[in-house]
C-alpha cells in the first residue's frame, strides 16, 4: 500500500471512489449520490478542489487501485486559521480493517503538523460508527459535542460526534 497527495490529475478515479462512498455509506456523508450525479463537470471541479491550495487530499493505492482517501482542509477566515477539518474520510469495504484508514489519518495529522499555524483538527463522525470513531480516538482524537439528528437518510436520523484533536 502506498499513501501520497492527490492532485488535479487524480480528479478521475477520486470521483469515482467518491461516488462509492456515497452509494456505500449515504450516513456518513452529507451530500447525496443523487446529488453528486446531477453535478456539472464532476471531474473539473474535483481537479480544481484536488489543486486548491488549502486543501490536502490522500490517497492509499493498492497495486495502482485507489482504495481509501482523507481530505484535510485549511480553515481561511483568519480568527479560525488555527484550526484544520478532516472530511471525505473513506475506505473502500473490501479493504477495511487492514490499516488503510489509520495510514490515510496519519498523513493527514503528520501534514497539518508541518503547517505551523494549525493547533487542532476536527472531524464530525457518524453516531454509532463505533470502528471509525475508535479509529480517530486511537489517534488521540476526543468527542467535544453531539448533534442528533443530524443528517436524514430515507427517514431514519444519524447523529454526528464531532471530535477534536489538540496538536498544540
Amino acid at each position: 500500500m502506498k499513501i501520497r497527495l492527490l492532485d488535479s490529475s487524480d480528479a478521475e478515479v477520486y470521483w469515482k471512489i467518491r461516488l462509492e462512498a456515497l452509494q456505500q455509506n449515504p450516513e456518513a456523508f452529507m451530500v447525496s449520490y443523487e446529488e453528486a450525479l446531477k453535478r456539472e463537470k464532476p471531474i473539473e471541479q474535483t481537479s480544481q478542489q484536488l489543486a486548491a491550495e488549502e486543501n490536502f487530499t490522500f490517497g492509499a493505492f493498492d497495486e495502482g487501485e485507489l482504495i481509501g482517501v482523507v481530505t484535510l482542509l485549511l480553515e481561511k477566515q483568519s480568527k479560525i486559521q488555527h484550526r484544520a477539518n478532516i472530511f471525505a474520510m473513506y475506505v473502500t469495504p473490501k479493504k477495511r480493517s487492514m490499516g488503510v484508514g489509520k495510514a490515510l489519518l496519519t498523513e493527514a495529522i503528520n501534514k497539518a503538523k508541518t503547517i505551523n499555524r494549525i493547533e487542532k483538527i476536527n472531524l464530525s463522525v457518524t453516531a454509532g460508527n463505533e470502528k471509525a470513531k475508535n479509529l480517530y480516538s486511537s489517534l488521540g482524537f476526543k468527542v467535544y459535542g453531539m448533534e442528533e439528528n443530524a443528517i436524514k437518510v430515507n427517514g431514519t436520523y444519524y447523529g454526528d460526534e464531532h471530535m477534536d484533536l489538540h496538536l498544540k
